[in-house]
């Protein structure tokens, strides 16, 4: 396989989302579907109120139409079962961002779908693609980054797999707080796995939907970079999350998605932090949780802000993809 065809992947989804969020956009604003902003966030955001979102929609049929249509085209084959599974988790888990969009910005409920609804659905779909999962040759065994050491769960991979989609979903769906914020990290996460994918795993099915999501999140970008013209939502960052922890259980690389997706990670820490500090002591660690919004309070610009986390998201893809090399 030529490295070309990474490319030519990115780029079909790249061109999809570009031509499409032109149409969408307007037809988006016209159905009044626009962000309402939290009283609780940074009073900055309020300027963004109405800014059309469910954008992540748009991602989600530009990785389908790349993965359904282009991809078999450009390998001589259909989809294999890898391509299957991971598009059932990113589009089951956008299905939920989806409903919880809708009930939001169309029905004019600001809570959308109460927390223990979004969390049995997602925990169902996990127990389905474990069961697909245990329906194959599929090991339960977990390797230790940069180490020859690995771990054989048994029956407790179950555990961990619903752990990884379930938290990877919502870690990135918390990362989604800024223009460009999660588009950005994303794209730098989904890149190193794809990088890993070819390089290391030799799985071209997995590389090429990871690069896939690149491309339309590279796309998307150009649309939600500061000042944002569109937000992503719920229905993208929900599946992106769960098709990022999917990717990571694909390879065998499940620990290593801790520190691929360190952004995610550290937003997630914050406001575990922070939340169990103000119980306990009534005191705050941040000035405000996710993380994210703690360094705009400090006074930072919300394209510094961005920026820097970019920057680190992309230590520690460099990190992981150095620890899997060095394990390798």
């Amino acid at each position: 396989m030529n490295d070309l065809l990474l490319l030519m992947t990115a780029g079909i989804a790249f061109l999809i989302t570009v031509a499409l969020f032109p149409v969408v956009i307007p037809f988006l604003r016209r159905l009044k579907f626009g962000q309402e902003i939290r009283e609780e966030g940074p009073s900055s955001h309020q300027k963004k109120s109405g800014t059309p979102t469910m954008g992540g929609v748009m991602v989600l049929f530009a990785v389908a139409i790349t993965t359904l249509l282009f991809l078999p085209f450009i390998l001589g084959d259909g989809i294999g079962r890898k391509t299957a599974l991971l598009l059932i988790v990113l589009l089951g888990y956008g299905l939920i961002g989806f409903l919880d969009d809708y009930i939001k910005v169309a029905l004019k409920r600001n809570l959308g779908l109460t927390s223990k609804q979004k969390m049995l659905m997602q925990l169902v779909i996990a127990a389905v693609v474990y069961i697909i999962l245990l329906t194959g040759d599929f090991s339960t065994t977990i390797s230790i980054p940069a180490t020859d050491l690995s771990v054989d769960l048994g029956a407790g991979y179950g555990i961990l797999l619903l752990l990884m989609l379930v938290g990877g979903s919502n870690a990135v769906n918390l990362t989604d707080g800024l223009d460009g914020l999660l588009a950005g990290t994303a794209s730098i996460a989904f890149g190193a796995f794809a990088i890993l994918a070819w390089t290391v795993a030799g799985d071209v099915e997995t590389a090429l939907f990871s690069i896939s999501i690149v491309g339309a999140l590279l796309g998307f970008l150009v649309f939600n970079a500061h000042p944002a013209k569109v937000f992503m939502g719920d229905t993208g960052s929900l599946a992106l999350g769960a098709a990022i922890a999917m990717i990571a259980i694909i390879l065998k690389m499940e620990l290593l998605l801790v520190i691929v997706g360190g952004v995610f990670v550290l937003e997630t820490l914050s406001v575990i932090i922070q939340v169990a500090s103000f119980k306990l002591t009534g005191k705050r660690v941040f000035r405000m949780s996710p993380l994210h919004h703690h360094y705009e309070l400090k006074g930072w610009s919300e394209w510094k802000v961005v920026t820097a986390f970019w920057i680190a998201g992309l230590l520690f893809a460099a990190l992981g993809l150095s620890m899997e090399v060095m394990a390798g």
